[in-house]
């Protein structure tokens, strides 16, 4: 990978005590793009003194904020990762490994929780989530982890909607119905500096659950054949 360049997109609302440390992890030849998201912290001014490029994305939602940086992005490669401190950004390039040498298209970061980092109800709610994944697109999947890895135009290709909290699960969903070939690295997963926007409120967690009911009915209605399998031959060409 030596020479490679990532753009690496981080939502961001009032992560202001946690930018220093997940700026600091970016690895060489990664290239932060904060997209603030209505920041009343200062995390927006702090990033740019920090030397990410950060742009502005006024409609709330981690779907609007993490497209707009995708939209943003230039380099050829895109990850996505939480501003909070909770995903170390030092691992990204284990994730890419794969897609860099062509044997996958979209590599997702599979949470591994340390001591405090997951509630309990949230944990056991992305569980029964991957099950019912398992079963819908015959993807092994055990985790839908805000921690991803793919090519920019192909990413684009998916033509996501979403701008809500379904983001993650609409660009899962769209590229199994494509047959991408879709892997797994697992990543450490640390309790988040400051207070959880989705986890940590019940408006979040309804609003998560709503979304993601959605993407899941709309892929339902898009395999009612039976579960969606890739082809023996790999990846979608377009």
């Amino acid at each position: 990978m030596t020479g490679a360049v990532v753009d690496v997109v981080l939502p961001c609302l009032n992560e202001r005590g946690a930018l220093p440390w997940v700026l600091s992890r970016m690895p060489v030849g990664y290239r932060a793009i904060v997209v603030d998201n209505g920041s009343t912290d200062g995390s927006a001014e702090l990033a740019a003194n920090l030397g990410a490029v950060v742009i502005r994305e006024d409609r709330r939602g981690f779907g609007a904020a993490a497209h707009a940086g995708l939209l943003a992005a230039t380099a050829e490669f895109v990850a996505f990762c939480d501003c909070d401190g909770s995903l170390d950004p030092s691992e990204l390039p284990g994730l890419f490994a794969s897609v860099i040498d062509g044997s996958a298209d979209l590599v997702l970061g599979s949470r591994q929780p340390q001591r405090g980092s997951w509630p309990l109800h949230a944990r056991a709610a992305n569980v029964v989530l991957a099950w019912r994944l398992r079963r819908l697109t015959g993807e092994r999947v055990t985790d839908l982890g805000p921690m991803r890895a793919a090519r920019r135009d192909r990413l684009l290709s998916l033509c996501l909607k979403d701008r809500r909290s379904g983001y993650p699960l609409e660009m899962f969903l769209k590229a199994s119905l494509r047959h991408w070939r879709i892997r797994e690295v697992p990543v450490a997963y640390a309790p988040r500096t400051g207070k959880s926007k989705v986890t940590g409120t019940v408006r979040g967690t309804l609003t998560a659950v709503w979304d993601m009911s959605a993407q899941l009915r709309a892929a339902s209605a898009a395999s009612s054949s039976g579960p969606v399998r890739k082809s023996a031959g790999g990846g979608d060409p377009t």
